[in-house]
């Protein structure tokens, strides 16, 4: 690492502390982006990696609401407007009670080269409140979300800022934020993506996070001439990101054994069928419970409760080919990377957002194999709800089949640019170096083309 790396890396810790998952993102980056600040001088020179870390506008807000009992509760709500350089700020937001400044500026700073690299005109930023919805009435989301917005609506709008889903923000949260949003403004405009179908949404929407990381992973094994027929998975998580991955593997002829939730994880050695998954979807949708029923209704199949004393996940420590991450951040540390090379996973695309440690993630790229980083593999959550903004300023709804088509092509070009500038700059089959320095050039030459702003 080169002197300006770590001294730019320790002036972004000193001047954001107590943020060690937006440390790891900045640092990621910048250790992949030393070739091109050697070969492009002019961005050092423009000060782009000093700008780029830096937030075009941080909004910080009280969210008081009402429960069912009359009680009153005050949460935070938070949009981090990170980088405008390539369109319109665009990014979810996240309901969760882990949510905090430093989280969504590392998931507003991935945002920006993840949506750099989709091939469409937007910008990075991300959102959201330490609300959790977990266990709450329809009436208390309800009450929470009108009040979230009755802030952020004056932040956003179709061509400034266009929030979309993320962890506890679904369909239901949508609709509500969206309504509440509609009655303040007087307006029926696209500003909200993972809208209803009735109302402006997109077909594949709730499948493309999941969807995409899958078809990444097939073109990850096509340049050694194989495909995911056959091949035994490992997916965390169990709520859109995962349900979805688990059904395109299906669908390609691959065998999934593991889902979990924040309770535990079960272990189907049979394999998760269309029939399994379905209950899956049902639990988890609709009755909104736990995934250790699974293990309740399919005798074969094993729960293991989260033991807070591991240091490892043993959901990565079984036997497979290929490991989708599609939970959370940094849920597959330094041994649960080893746990995963020593059981055979040769091939890991990332569903969620930067799931791996850094150590995590050398160990990968040292072992040389397929692995893709999230800004890479699941960019096609964010991809196809720009589809959604293009169908709502058409005033029209591409079919099915369209919006996948396109979301396929957009995955494969997301692929070939990860690994043509890999190439490009020497590093060739390092997904990771690719993603961000592809990312990372479509918007610096974009800043330094609209100058000192």
């Amino acid at each position: 690492m080169s002197d300006f790396v770590m001294n730019f890396i320790a002036d972004v810790k000193a001047k954001n502390p107590a943020e060690p998952e937006f440390h790891q993102a900045v640092q990621e980056v910048v250790e992949s982006l030393e070739v091109v600040l050697e070969r492009r001088p002019e961005y050092r020179t423009a000060k782009i990696l000093e700008r780029i870390v830096e937030p075009e506008r941080v909004i910080l807000f009280r969210v008081p609401w009402q429960d069912d009992q009359g009680q009153i509760h005050v949460n935070r709500g938070f949009r981090i407007e990170m980088n405008s350089a390539i369109g319109p700020y665009k990014g979810g937001l996240r309901f969760h009670p882990s949510v905090n400044l430093g989280i969504l500026k590392f998931l507003a700073f991935e945002q920006t080269f993840k949506n750099s690299l989709t091939t469409l005109a937007m910008g990075g930023a991300k959102g959201g409140s330490d609300f959790d919805p977990k266990g709450k009435s329809d009436n208390e989301v309800m009450w929470f979300c009108q009040s979230f917005m009755t802030e952020l609506f004056r932040h956003i709008g179709p061509n400034t800022d266009v929030p979309a889903g993320d962890i506890g923000v679904g369909g239901r949260e949508i609709g509500y934020l969206f309504g509440q949003y509609k009655r303040l403004r007087n307006e029926f405009s696209g500003v909200l993506t993972g809208k209803g179908l009735n109302w402006g949404g997109s077909l594949i929407r709730p499948e493309a996070t999941g969807y995409g990381s899958v078809y990444f992973a097939a073109e990850m094994l096509a340049t050694r001439g194989q495909t995911l027929e056959g091949k035994t998975c490992l997916v965390s998580g169990s709520g859109n990101v995962a349900q979805y991955t688990v059904e395109k593997l299906i669908e390609l002829g691959a065998k999934v054994v593991t889902v979990s939730d924040s309770g535990g994880y079960i272990y189907d050695e049979a394999g998760i069928t269309r029939d399994k998954l379905a209950f899956v979807m049902e639990l988890k949708n609709v009755r909104r419970g736990r995934i250790k029923d699974y293990a309740d209704r399919y005798h074969g199949a094993v729960y293991t409760p989260v033991d807070p004393t591991h240091d490892y996940n043993p959901l990565w420590d079984r036997k497979a080919q290929c490991a989708f991450p599609s939970a959370t951040q940094n849920e597959i540390n330094a041994k649960d990377a080893a746990n995963l090379l020593r059981n055979g996973v040769y091939v890991v695309s990332e569903g969620a957002n930067m799931p791996t440690t850094l150590d995590g993630v050398r160990l990968f790229l040292d072992a040389k194999i397929l692995y893709a980083p999230g800004k890479a593999a699941n960019a096609g959550g964010v991809a196809t709800s720009g589809l959604e903004m293009a169908q709502n300023g058409m005033r029209l709804t591409w079919t099915r089949e369209e919006v996948d088509r396109r979301l396929h092509h957009i995955m494969k070009a997301i692929h070939k640019a990860c690994w043509d500038t890999a190439e490009q700059f020497g590093m060739a089959g390092n997904y990771v170096n690719g993603a961000n320095i592809a990312g990372f050039i479509k918007v610096a030459d974009s800043m330094i083309d609209q100058g000192l702003v």
